[in-house]
């Protein structure tokens, strides 16, 4: 049981999206003993050739899905991509941000440890995407300080080894929602212990 769906969200990324292909799916590759294993991108209605590119880069890269919906902001399309991943079974699901800013050098690390966790999430100490999104994340980790006594460094870390039936328990909440799971609910904000 390890088939990993690495689900990766993209608006107008198409100065990234390429290179993000190449620096991810060799991550799906060599963790595709069952072949059942598989790299997602999400086009979020971006407005350049972002999907062209996607679809171009599928010819040669048999795990690579390439998804398309309108366009409807960071979390609905974290989570269009979460059930997916849930739909065709994926025993754990990696997300990250197709704009250059995690190390897939990186992910091994947390693939060691998924039978110890339920998620893994990771931290950014450096943002490069502007002072107004550093204050949106200093804001909701305050909130999730006061609301649930749960101090995280990075709440809307874009660097997430969650099980697939953790997701699914919290993202049945929010069937209704645009907001991913980890913004509204704190257990998967956090390294926790597999239960």
């Amino acid at each position: 049981m390890s088939s990993l769906f690495i689900v990766i969200p993209a608006y107008n990324e198409s100065e990234n999206i390429e290179q993000t292909i190449r620096d991810w799916y060799p991550i799906v590759e060599s963790n595709n003993k069952e072949g059942k294993s598989r790299l997602v991108i999400i086009n979020d209605g971006s407005k350049d050739n972002t999907l062209q590119l996607v679809k171009a880069q599928m010819k040669d890269h048999p795990l690579l899905i390439a998804l398309d919906k309108p366009n409807g902001g960071h979390g609905s399309t974290v989570l269009y991509g979460y059930r997916y991943a849930i739909k065709n079974h994926a025993d754990y699901i990696f997300q990250t941000d197709s704009d250059g800013q995690t190390n897939p050098a990186e992910f091994e690390q947390f693939w060691k440890k998924r039978n110890s966790f339920d998620a893994i999430i990771g931290n950014r100490e450096v943002r490069g995407d502007g002072k107004s999104r550093k204050f949106v994340e200093n804001t909701v980790c305050f909130l999730l300080r006061m609301i649930f006594h749960v101090k995280v460094p990075d709440a809307n870390a874009p660097f997430r080894l969650m099980r697939t039936d953790l997701v699914n328990k919290y993202s049945a909440d929010s069937r209704k929602t645009t907001t991913s799971p980890t913004s509204c609910s704190p257990p998967t904000s956090y390294t926790t212990k597999k239960k």
